[in-house]
């Protein structure tokens, strides 16, 4: 059986519903269009030559986009009715483009391409019970270290709990020597601290997402952790565009760990001098007392709604997703699979350095869906430097982050009363 009515109108009811931009119309072309972005748009053309597409089927024709552009693109075809039939959207997209009904959500006869994934990058494409984007590739953020460093720390490896991980980076910043630090934590990137946060369990939202809920003792203990890094001199009190070259200072032992995505891989391993390729390693990121989290991330493929191609348009979704193409796709791009099968098949289950990713995953904690949420985080990410620079405490800050997210919920407040009302 297909989504129903009812399961569509009460999964929006749980989205912050969004002034209509206007209603997407149906595209009626003949063609069915994908838009896509970055290396993935890139790889679209050979990745089609693979996935067996059938000849009286609609031709598809690939739109690329830029990733700096592609937001406003959705939005503003959204607004003009000029949506492709498939597109390429990344995760944190997923809670905003449902809410205006852009996108169609998957209906039942696809679900099973949700099978063999990461549950955590699932749950942040099912908003309210319906699931309505199915992860193409995945991401995260977890740790890349000086191994050399912590060798001579006496670490094979950072440790998985706060306590002993602060140890060791006291450690690491003797081994680096005067002048260097044991991490950086730029001030102006919020991935590092909502990373504490979700290791700590903090939900960061509460009322079914019409108010922060950074003042609970989860955050809280997340917040001081974080201060506690520049305070005690592990970290450097600066923003990314103070420092001159990421690799170069990772190199000469400016800092020993630092936190990122799977895209670092390539960069390292091309950056990186010959005989640092052996000195450096991958960790999933510690927690309060084993483990932590970490966002799921990545990009899935979502069907518009209004077009003409829905069969269609599942059917190119489902072969894209087929094991063979996610592992024609991982070698074209080396982005790294959705399928958890594949990554046996693509070598990367036994990769030490890819491995940890997977761990991560398995450890990761799907963010608040609000479409409000790069806003809200933004603004936690203000308070949170003038808190490092000694302009709040801790509760302080806590109850400033709570007051600007309030500030920034306050439409879906009223739309939410306004629902409940009816």
């Amino acid at each position: 059986m297909e989504v129903t009515r009812r399961q569509m109108t009460g999964a929006l009811a749980a989205l912050p519903l969004l002034p209509a931009l206007a209603a997407c119309s149906a595209r009626g072309d003949g063609a069915l269009t994908v838009w896509a972005m970055g290396n993935e748009a890139a790889s679209l053309p050979e990745l089609l030559k693979v996935i067996g597409w059938p000849a009286n089927a609609p031709a598809i024709e690939v739109q690329p986009l830029p990733w700096t552009a592609a937001h406003e693109k959705l939005l503003t075809g959204f607004a003009g009715g000029s949506l492709p039939t498939v597109g390429q959207v990344g995760n944190s997209w997923i809670a905003e483009l449902a809410a205006i009904g852009a996108i169609a959500p998957v209906p039942d006869r696809a679900l099973g391409m949700l099978d063999d994934q990461f549950a955590a990058v699932v749950d942040t494409n099912r908003i309210g019970g319906v699931a309505w984007a199915i992860p193409w590739y995945v991401d995260t953020r977890l740790q890349f270290y000086r191994k050399d460093l912590f060798t001579r720390a006496g670490y094979d490896a950072p440790p998985a709990d706060w306590a002993g991980w602060k140890t060791a980076l006291h450690k690491v910043k003797r081994q680096a020597g005067a002048g260097n630090y044991a991490l950086l934590y730029p001030l102006n990137e919020y991935e590092q601290l909502t990373t504490l946060a979700l290791s700590a369990g903090a939900r960061m939202l509460r009322d079914d997402g019409a108010r922060g809920a950074f003042s609970d003792p989860e955050f809280k203990a997340a917040l001081a952790f974080y201060k506690s890094l520049f305070d005690e001199g592990l970290a450097p009190v600066a923003s990314m565009a103070q420092i001159s070259n990421v690799w170069d200072e990772f190199a000469k032992g400016y800092f020993s760990l630092f936190l990122s995505g799977p895209w670092t891989i390539g960069d390292l391993n091309s950056r990186l001098a010959p005989d640092m390729q052996n000195h450096w390693a991958t960790a999933p990121n510690p927690g309060p007392d084993s483990i932590g989290s970490a966002a799921p991330g990545g990009s899935s493929l979502v069907v518009f709604a209004g077009n003409d191609h829905g069969d269609a348009a599942w059917d190119l979704v489902s072969r894209l997703m087929a094991p063979a193409a996610q592992l024609k796709f991982q070698q074209i791009t080396g982005d790294l699979p959705a399928r958890r099968s594949v990554w046996a098949k693509a070598g990367l289950a036994g990769d030490p350095i890819v491995a940890p990713f997977a761990t991560q995953l398995d450890h990761a904690t799907p963010l608040p869906k609000v479409p409000e949420w790069e806003r809200i985080v933004t603004e936690m990410q203000i308070v949170a430097e003038r808190m490092v620079r000694g302009q709040y405490s801790v509760d302080e800050a806590a109850k400033e982050i709570d007051v600007r997210a309030d500030r920034l919920l306050e439409k879906r407040r009223w739309m939410l009363e306004k629902g409940r009302t009816r």
